[in-house]
């Protein structure tokens, strides 16, 4: 929690941006005693987040769980009030499946499992035995997801290990991620020490053991951003478009646009917590080197639709049991992997059925996210035929376009960074974070959030 100073008791911050970063921020601001005002463009807030109840299911909109990859995440929960609504993945949900040769395997779990495995080669296997002796790249050097991979672990494992992973976390290419970017903590186990294999292993000792549990809650996790709205009351302002941000000599002024109507209001600092669009639409006035924001509007977003489906139990061959299956590309399938929702939390679908969430498009299939609808669910369902034996038309869908899903972290994306950070060191009081800098998971969106109520906390008191 950040100290709470009582001579900025009066201090107003506006927050652009009510997605999960922006409350984020709000909430750690307004218990540091701060008032922050946030600033959310659509009519309610969460961004990406939400869900949909009715009939008895319940499917989420964007993402699907939250990692609780560290303490902070825990406690924030905890302190939010949601700890006791937490619902951990299932014990069903462990396998990750991948398609390979046509067919679900699944990833193996431990060692005995990694050499009987069919996902994985004899050669390849083999092959990983050099590992922790191959050389580190320069800790600066601009190295594609895909190029670190062959280097360290070989082709198989870029194609039916990492290639599948990126298209599930990224929607990406990772011929195209820049691994330092894309993946700090990869990047960062080379670096710290020389290999993957001796890195991961020191961190299992120190940890005593690998952390890091998926949850979501009962009304799925929408119920995160309601519960930062609910604490943080009148300062959540829906329906209302911020389109320029002046600086003054004595603080900002942030003018917007709400049911027609203009206004302006003075704030001692302003946290930007916008996408990279939104972000780069914005008019900045009084902000030396302001403009140098246009170059956001070159990270790439690929569309994603995410297809959610409900069968009869009875019309699925595949047990589902497990958190879903990824497809890697060298598969030339049409969908980037799938859910088995129903299997993941409870109630996300009526006694007798399962629901499953497929995506399909990203970076891999572009132009598969726009098919119309009748086309994309034929698309979805062929692919569930031959995949997860499904022998029935689905009971229930529901599809949800992202024309702009996840920024690609790509080779280069420095000079994105570098832009920004450069326009916050030439205008005290302006902070900048968010999945165009910070990271695109849901962690990293909490993490972005706490940042920067951090850094407003570092302002000069006045």
């Amino acid at each position: 929690m950040i100290p709470i100073d009582p001579t900025r008791l009066a201090k107003r911050i506006a927050v652009l941006g009510g997605g999960l970063t922006g409350l984020t921020a709000a909430w750690h601001l307004q218990r540091a005693g701060y008032a922050p005002i946030i600033f959310e463009q659509a009519s309610r807030v969460g961004g990406a987040i939400g869900a949909v109840r009715g009939d008895g299911w319940l499917h989420e909109l964007g993402p699907n769980s939250l990692l609780e990859g560290s303490a902070d995440v825990a406690t924030f929960i905890n302190e939010i009030g949601l700890g006791e609504r937490r619902l951990y993945a299932a014990p069903a949900a462990k396998q990750r499946y991948i398609v390979r040769g046509g067919r679900l395997i699944a990833m193996p779990g431990t060692p005995l499992a990694f050499l009987t495995t069919q996902l994985f080669s004899w050669r390849a296997k083999l092959g990983l035995l050099g590992e922790p002796w191959r050389r580190r790249s320069a800790a600066e050097a601009e190295e594609s997801v895909a190029d670190f991979v062959v280097r360290r672990l070989g082709r198989e494992f870029l194609d039916y290990a990492i290639n599948p992973f990126v298209g599930g976390v990224y929607a990406g290419d990772p011929v195209r991620l820049a691994v330092r970017h894309a993946f700090p903590k990869l990047h960062a186990l080379e670096q710290e020490h020389g290999s993957l294999i001796r890195g991961a292993m020191a961190r299992r000792n120190t940890s005593g053991g690998p952390k890091g549990r998926i949850f979501s809650f009962p009304n799925g996790l929408q119920e995160l951003p309601l519960a930062l709205a609910r604490a943080l009351g009148e300062s959540v302002r829906t329906g209302c478009r911020v389109h320029q941000v002046g600086r003054r000599a004595d603080g900002w002024v942030v003018s917007w646009e709400s049911g027609g109507q203009r206004s302006q209001e003075r704030f001692a600092a302003v946290v930007c917590a916008l996408p990279a669009g939104p972000l780069v639409a914005l008019n900045f006035d009084g902000v030396g080197g302001g403009d140098q924001l246009k170059v956001l509007g070159d990270i790439e977003h690929p569309p994603v639709a995410s297809v959610f489906t409900g069968f009869k139990r009875a019309d699925v061959g595949h047990p589902l049991d497990g958190f879903g299956v990824l497809v890697p590309e060298v598969e030339r399938r049409q969908i980037l992997g799938a859910l088995f929702s129903s299997t993941l939390f409870p109630d996300r679908a009526p006694a007798g059925h399962v629901g499953v969430t497929t995506f399909v498009g990203g970076m891999r299939n572009p132009e598969l996210a726009g098919l119309d609808e009748p086309e994309l669910l034929r698309t979805v369902r062929r692919e569930l035929e031959q995949l997860l034996e499904v022998r029935a038309a689905p009971v229930f869908t529901h599809v949800q376009r992202w024309p702009r899903a996840i920024p690609q972290y790509t080779l280069g994306y420095q000079r994105f960074k570098a832009a920004i950070d450069a326009v916050q060191a030439a205008a005290p009081g302006l902070f900048i974070g968010g999945n165009a800098r910070d990271g695109i998971s849901l962690a990293n969106c909490i993490e972005s959030g706490r940042r920067l109520a951090l850094a407003v906390g570092t302002l000069p008191a006045g």
